[in-house]
């Protein structure tokens, strides 16, 4: 068994569409609009195969989420080294990202970063 893909709704589509595109190099097809409910998403394809789904719909009310919170707590994503796990949180950084952790080796001996990116949620990366 495999986790086909992960969805999150978002309040700015495009806005999140274009961050995974351009910081983490995700594919996005087309995208689909059902256009009596207003839904809309895309799918955001990743060289290794995994798939997350970026949706929205006129409805949709932004709750504030809590760092430590419970429920999901970030997507991770592997970059291949550390010297890119350091270069890609300088990048977000730079762009006005907040970083709050890292990069940093952990208990547990991962090397790593999390940064909020989109309406308040985190991503992790690592190498």
């Amino acid at each position: 068994m495999k986790i086909e893909h992960i969805a999150m709704y978002v309040k700015d589509l495009e806005a999140a569409r274009n961050f995974f595109v351009k910081y983490l190099g995700g594919h996005s097809n087309d995208g689909y609009h059902n256009r009596i409910t207003g839904f809309r998403s895309y799918f955001i394809s990743f060289d290794d195969g995994a798939r997350l789904e970026i949706m929205t719909r006129p409805e949709l009310t932004d709750q504030e989420k809590a760092l430590t919170g419970t429920g999901y707590a970030h997507i991770a994503f592997s970059v291949g080294s550390r010297e890119k796990v350091d270069e890609l949180t300088d990048r977000l950084r730079k762009a006005g990202f907040e970083v709050v952790s890292g990069p940093r080796v952990t208990g547990d001996g991962y090397y790593e970063s999390c940064v909020v990116v989109i309406e308040g949620n985190q991503i992790e990366i690592t190498e």
